[in-house]
């Protein structure tokens, strides 16, 4: 498996499992009616990574300042994987390398703003890896099989 940046090109490998990841109603609060060309500008910047093997794009990885000017030394990311490669450690391995990329751009800290509660996977990974649930805004996401739970914010030093 290999992390690269992510081009144009790589967007219609990504789209199939962002879309059906944004679809399913249980991690992102993105808009529900996005196609193929209204969503790309919602995930590809200069900042967004894939994770590939054998030139299978398995998950992607956005990351970045959590805000600009005076807050801008704090960064945030955001990541999908594939539910084809789901169990295979992409999830992990696109963490560790989002880690390192705000470690070495000099970001203080990172900040997740909206991880869903019953997302107990991703939950459990950023706790493994040294976030913690600084606070928990009740109902503020309506999940499709839970109806509304909340969303915590996560945070880490680097």
């Amino acid at each position: 498996m290999s992390i690269r940046r992510a081009t144009d090109d790589d967007w219609p490998h990504i789209w199939p499992f962002f879309d059906e990841i944004v679809r399913a109603g249980e991690t992102y609060a993105f808009p529900l009616d996005l196609t193929i060309e209204t969503a790309q500008p919602w995930w590809m910047d200069e900042n967004t990574v894939v994770l590939e093997e054998d030139g299978v794009i398995m998950g992607s990885a956005k990351m970045g300042p959590n805000r600009p000017g005076r807050g801008a030394h704090i960064g945030t990311a955001s990541f999908m994987v594939s539910p084809a490669a789901r169990g295979r450690g992409v999830g992990r391995r696109l963490a560790a390398y989002a880690l390192t990329w705000h470690r070495d751009a000099g970001f203080a800290g990172i900040q997740f703003n909206a991880v869903v509660e019953t997302n107990t996977a991703a939950v459990r990974l950023w706790r493994d890896l040294g976030f913690e649930i600084i606070g928990t805004v009740p109902g503020a996401f309506d999940s499709a099989t839970h109806g509304r739970v909340g969303l915590h914010v996560m945070y880490r030093d680097i």
